[in-house]
């Protein structure tokens, strides 16, 4: 499992690779939320999301004699593989990424960009994961998991101690769940050193994975993902993800957002701050809106996950 220490040790291990991004009072969306709202803006994040802090922690966790002639292999929707891609270029490594074959135009632009090379490979993110795994078992290369893997889970996990270091009195943090790894470090870190702290968890009602994990208490294997705004959130879990676990235990709310109102959220931070997100990023904005009443002059964490969205959504959502 994943504790405390481990998202402490991730911190200073990453600390020369990736940014301490800024957390912000919106005055926009706290006067229309009635709450004081503090945007931690992972979309600023070199390569784009939250998701190099995982896969950083990850592979500077091999030790440099054995890094250093090893073969990293990753799967992703976009952001880890993004992520993926900037860790091994700056570190000067080895490696492939393998990505299902419906990938953001803007994710995979962004891929070809860094020169590492890649593989279309399955039509959901579950069966790239599945692939990426076997061939890694197979040829002994070193698997950077986008979640199923507590040196992942720990460095996403340093978000939250970004966030508490600042703002140590925040009564909520919400955040948007796909496989897991981020509101895994995130809950972990909190329930440890402010207990009282809210954790709300937010996954697209077209892609509700996790949620329906929780409700049933094991790991649904059956691909029950319809098409969403939030791509990055989008796919089935590995069967035995340690991050299972670590969610039902540790996120105090779970919740499932449509897509008109995802759409709804990408559309009014343009309008209100001329800020791009992805869709993920729209979850917690969601979930926020509709439940402003429970937050009445409470300070609530947003994690703005990424910025990554393809010029057709946002050409669609604009119109």
């Amino acid at each position: 499992m994943v504790t405390y220490q481990d998202i402490v040790d991730a911190s200073l291990r990453i600390e020369p690779y990736v940014w301490n991004t800024s957390l912000s009072r919106n005055p926009v969306l706290s006067a229309k939320f009635g709450c004081n709202v503090l945007l931690k803006f992972e979309n600023q994040q070199t390569s784009g999301s939250f998701k190099a802090r995982g896969a950083y922690n990850k592979i500077l966790s091999v030790p440099k004699d054995i890094r250093k002639h090893a073969f990293f292999v990753a799967a992703s929707t976009g952001n880890h593989a993004a992520a993926f891609c900037t860790a091994l270029t700056e570190l000067g490594l080895r490696g492939e990424v393998y990505l299902p074959v419906n990938v953001a135009k803007s994710k995979l632009d962004f891929i070809k960009a860094m020169g590492v090379p890649f593989k279309l490979i399955g039509a959901t993110s579950l069966e790239t994961e599945i692939y990426c795994r076997e061939v890694s078992e197979i040829h002994n290369y070193i698997l950077v998991h986008p979640y199923n893997d507590p040196l992942i889970v720990a460095g996403q996990g340093t978000v939250a101690k970004e966030m508490l270091d600042l703002q140590p009195d925040l009564d909520a943090i919400i955040a948007p769940v796909g496989g897991g790894g981020l509101i895994a470090g995130i809950s972990t870190y909190v329930k440890h050193v402010s207990p009282k702290v809210q954790i709300i968890g937010c996954q697209p009602a077209n892609s509700p994975e996790m949620i329906e994990s929780i409700k049933i208490g094991s790991i649904v294997t059956d691909d029950i993902s319809l098409p969403t705004l939030s791509d990055g959130t989008a796919g089935g879990l590995e069967r035995g993800s340690i991050t299972f676990d670590i969610c039902r235990n540790c996120v105090d709310t779970w919740a499932g957002i449509t897509e008109d109102e995802i759409a709804l959220e990408i559309t009014e931070l343009i309008d209100s701050d001329q800020i791009v997100i992805e869709g993920a990023a729209a979850l917690p904005l969601a979930y926020l809106r509709k439940n402003r009443t429970k937050f009445e002059g409470n300070d609530v964490g947003i994690v703005i996950t990424g910025k990554r969205i393809s010029r057709e959504k946002l050409s669609q959502l604009l119109c």
